[in-house]
């Protein structure tokens, strides 16, 4: 608050000719935490994403004009504009606003066979949450994601982990992708929401394979990385990097807690989950739950019926 208070009385936003002080700090920041080299600053998730998808299918077109396809997820969940539904792997998102973007191919989570089947000389991006949120908080398999990156090499393809609702610490780690180690590493790496404390911003983190993709004038963002939003991020990473092991321990101790419930609870299917990324897979419907919980002061969503009620603790 004392960050938001001195730079809303100094500087909110200049044009992007102008450089402010604290985007280059923040950059530092993110390639430190990210090991990726280069960060685009946007406005939201949505909006990374979109960025995300220009610079994968520009780099596929500067290849082949056919090298257009992205690989998603089922079950996956990457944004509400027109492109970020084209790759997301839900119908429900989708249906109103079709025929969308051209090109996105859907795998089964995990499914390493269908995987390998997707991708091919056309494909010019893969992108995958490495926990899907809204489809019900499932991790993906390590063996996975490996294999996503190495079909990404065989195929020059861009890999994209959107670290929308799974990075930035929600799950222990400043990015899901950190979960397993050496870090399986993507070429591409959207995040958002808590990165600015509620303060619109939204970054595209990238290696220099990837972001040599998008020249100048390819692409922008007006208020993207202002000195504002800029400022209380680099504020936000030194909060985050004592916050770390005590998300594990919270997050921990919850999922311990609600395995003790599923003892005597025979509706309680799994837990599963990192951090204070959680979701409890139920055999009932789980909207009644989730409203009775809010009454007793207690949040989280029931994102998949009937079968998935998706948690996320307030302390």
């Amino acid at each position: 608050m004392a960050a938001i208070r001195d730079q809303a009385a100094r500087l909110i936003h200049t044009s992007n000719l102008f450089y402010n002080e604290y985007q280059g700090p923040l950059a530092k920041r993110i390639a430190e935490t990210s090991g990726l080299a280069r960060t685009f600053f946007t406005n939201s998730g949505t909006e990374s994403t979109e960025g995300a998808l220009k610079m994968m299918k520009a780099h596929g077109h500067a290849i082949d004009a056919e090298k257009y396809e992205i690989v998603s997820l089922e079950n996956s969940f990457h944004g509400r504009s027109i492109g970020a539904l084209s790759i997301t792997g839900q119908p429900k998102y989708r249906k109103d606003f079709e025929p969308l973007m051209p090109g996105p191919k859907f795998v089964a989570p995990n499914d390493i066979a269908a995987l390998e089947a997707a991708v091919n000389q056309r494909t010019a991006g893969i992108c995958m949450e490495w926990i899907q949120g809204e489809g019900g908080v499932n991790p993906l398999d390590h063996a996975f994601l490996r294999r996503a990156r190495e079909l990404a090499n065989q195929h020059d393809a861009l890999l994209c982990f959107d670290e929308i609702q799974c990075g930035v610490g929600r799950t222990g780690k400043y990015y899901g992708y950190q979960l397993v180690d050496p870090p399986i590493m993507p070429d591409i790496m959207t995040a958002a929401k808590p990165i600015a404390c509620g303060i619109p911003l939204g970054i595209i983190a990238a290696n220099e394979r990837a972001a040599k993709s998008i020249r100048p004038g390819m692409h922008g963002s007006t208020f993207g990385g202002n000195a504002l939003a800029a400022r209380v991020s680099l504020e936000f990473f030194d909060i985050l990097d004592g916050l770390l092991p005590q998300i594990s321990r919270v997050g921990g101790y919850f999922r311990t807690r609600l395995l003790d419930l599923s003892k005597h609870f025979g509706f309680i299917k799994e837990v599963r989950g990192y951090g204070l990324m959680v979701g409890v897979e139920l055999s009932i419907p789980g909207k009644e739950i989730t409203n009775r919980a809010m009454q007793d002061g207690l949040l989280m969503n029931c994102t998949h019926e009937p079968s998935c009620v998706f948690c996320r603790p307030t302390s």
